[in-house]
């Protein structure tokens, strides 16, 4: 059993946050290996449902998507029943046909600022991928080439104004370091500031009471 196989357990022995999901946010800054690591534990979790919010985010309204997060998703989560999202087609600067998501016993919530204040409620644990700013921003750089390299310079100020204002690091229950092969599972802020943790860290690995 390897470190995500152990997350995966982890996770599910939580209780429900939103209606019968276990609602998990993987937040970090821009390029910092958040995608890989939402893709890699919906695999362990036997193919979890996993929200992007590149799918709600706008050209305009890079985060100001909490509306449509809250109405298409998390209120019909919280009731039990089957979300539909229209997610954004960033060539075409439209949202396409609604796209179910189903309350599976986890879903993955994907995206920076996942882990923001008026989401925090309704998750069950929030991971945070432990890399810098700089070096993940070069990642994204070098991701998506030079053709987007205007878009990245109106990003990182956008994503530095909204983390001043509402971070999400100070919160996070797990910080995850990619490795060179695995990730390591390091207690969050949130864990070590509080007493009444019901995921605690043992030998390296995200572990249930």
């Amino acid at each position: 059993m390897d470190d995500l196989d152990r997350a995966a357990r982890a996770l599910l022995r939580l209780p429900p946050s939103c209606g019968p999901v276990r609602l998990v946010a993987v937040d970090g800054h821009a390029g910092s290996g958040k995608s890989t690591l939402a893709a890699r534990l919906s695999a362990a979790l036997g193919d979890a449902p996993v929200l992007h919010l590149d799918d709600l985010a706008t050209h305009e309204e890079l985060f100001a998507w909490t509306g449509r997060l809250r109405e298409q998703v998390l209120e019909p989560l919280a009731r039990g029943a089957t979300a539909a999202y229209r997610p954004y087609d960033w060539r075409l600067r439209r949202f396409g046909e609604p796209r179910a998501l189903p309350p599976a016993p986890v879903v993955l919530v994907e995206g920076v600022g996942a882990g923001r204040r008026t989401v925090r409620p309704f998750l069950a644990r929030l991971l945070w991928m432990e890399r810098g700013a700089e070096e993940s921003w070069q990642r994204g750089r070098h991701r998506d080439g030079p053709e987007q390299a205007a878009f990245w310079e109106g990003w990182t100020v956008a994503e530095t104004r909204h983390f001043s204002e509402d971070p999400s690091r100070p919160f996070a229950d797990t910080l995850v370091r990619e490795c060179q092969e695995g990730y390591e599972w390091l207690p969050g802020p949130r864990v070590t500031a509080g007493t009444d943790q019901i995921i605690t860290h043992r030998d390296g690995f995200l572990s249930a009471n």
